[in-house]
């Protein structure tokens, strides 16, 4: 009698432990695949995230991967700071070289006595402001030959302000470009900025997403629409400040040597001949 109830244990513990070693055999064949199965599906969908973004965040990559309206806004951007570039130094090298040739004629014509004496300094052929001043107040002193003094002054002014009016437009042309890009560069790129994040976020909402991962490419490709814009209006507008600065001195110049001559033609009007001179009024 006494070894029934050990029987009993006996036989209820060994279905028992039959059953635990079948639980646990099973968990250790289930387990690991589950697992590596949770582990293969988030490597597949790291490894299409990482697929799904642009690998070269370089301002080329950049702009590779960008939407076309970002990509046509920044080539015109790229456009116009070659254009500023190219405007800059050929006006630059003809600004210095014409506020070099004004400084040399207003100390030409300055040194001068009489309007032949500054004829004889400029030949007739020449194309530059000075000589244009002198052989033109030559020209009407020969045709007010006969007139009055006072008429014949106010006709070689007439003609010089023409002349120096002309000077000033042609040393001007070329610099609105330059304005006009330092004006509306920012704006262009504002314009490629905004479409840029204005598909960023569609793109979020395809993707159902706000992973910043996914998200900080669109906004990286749209933000340098701005940059190119500011690296386009930047140099534009320091450069034409420059030149504007630089033309000021020489329309200075050609204004001096204007009176200059005026100077002059008075001059050899007051030593005319008494006879003539008095004919003449």
């Amino acid at each position: 009698m006494s070894h029934h109830p050990h029987r009993k244990v006996l036989l209820v513990s060994l279905p028992a432990r039959r059953f635990g070693v079948v639980v646990a055999s099973t968990l250790f064949w289930i387990l690991p695949a589950a697992a590596q199965e949770i582990v293969e599906s988030a490597s597949v969908g790291t490894s299409s995230v990482a697929l799904a973004l642009p690998h070269d965040l370089s301002p080329w990559g950049m702009f590779l991967n960008a939407d076309a309206v970002v990509r046509a806004v920044m080539i015109g951007l790229v456009l116009a700071s070659v254009a500023t570039w190219t405007v800059s130094i050929a006006k630059g090298f003809e600004l210095w070289r014409a506020r070099r040739r004004a400084r040399e004629a207003l100390l030409a014509v300055s040194g001068a006595r009489s309007m032949a004496e500054a004829a004889r300094l400029f030949p007739p052929g020449a194309a530059f402001p000075a000589a244009n001043f002198v052989h033109s107040a030559l020209h009407e002193l020969e045709l007010s030959a006969t007139a009055s003094v006072e008429g014949t002054k106010e006709r070689v002014a007439s003609r010089l302000e023409r002349i120096e009016a002309a000077a000033r437009q042609r040393i001007l042309r070329g610099t609105g470009v330059l304005a006009t890009i330092g004006a509306t560069a920012p704006f262009v790129g504002l314009f490629g900025t905004v479409w840029g994040i204005m598909n960023s976020f569609i793109g979020i909402s395809e993707a159902q997403t706000t992973n910043l991962a996914v998200v900080a490419p669109g906004i990286a490709e749209a933000l340098l629409a701005t940059a190119a814009g500011l690296a386009a209006a930047i140099p534009a507008v320091v450069i034409y400040n420059v030149f504007a600065r630089t033309t000021a001195t020489y329309r200075t110049l050609l204004a001096d040597t204007a009176a200059e001559v005026l100077r002059l033609v008075s001059r050899d009007l007051e030593q005319m001949p008494r006879h003539l001179r008095a004919a003449a009024e």
